[in-house]
């Protein structure tokens, strides 16, 4: 499954990396990383068809995770559509409400509970 990371905070990329380690060792997860909104996009008009998965921050300078999130339900809704998980710092009601809203498929609150993460994916993958 390949997941499209994307969060400003340059701590991210290993933190996934070191906590997968062992989904990348046996080829289950492929993980690439955006630090925008916008590099998110120029990633996907890309590679569209290899994403699964997406995992945005909300909280970004520049575009926000919901208009990153309100882009790819118009720009790329050929089947199938990729999976959208949104994550924040804040455990605000009006940003989940946004989310839900926009098309997110679920979300996620930091700091990321790996263990649930995980469960969250394979729930993803069994379909």
């Amino acid at each position: 499954m390949k997941i499209l990371v994307v969060d400003d905070e340059a701590d991210v990329q290993p933190l996934f990396l070191q906590r997968f380690r062992k989904e990348i060792r046996n080829n289950e997860i492929e993980f690439s990383f955006a630090q925008s909104g916008e590099q998110a996009l120029n990633y996907l008009h890309e590679k569209q068809s290899e994403v699964v998965l997406i995992l945005s921050d909300i909280n970004m300078p520049g575009m926000s995770g919901i208009e990153l999130l309100t882009h790819i339900r118009e720009d790329f809704d050929t089947p199938p559509p990729p999976v959208v998980m949104m994550i924040t710092a804040y455990g605000d009601e009006e940003n989940h409400r946004q989310a839900m809203e926009k098309g997110a498929n679920d979300f996620l609150t930091k700091p990321l509970d790996f263990t649930l993460l995980k469960e969250k994916l394979k729930t993803f993958t069994d379909q």
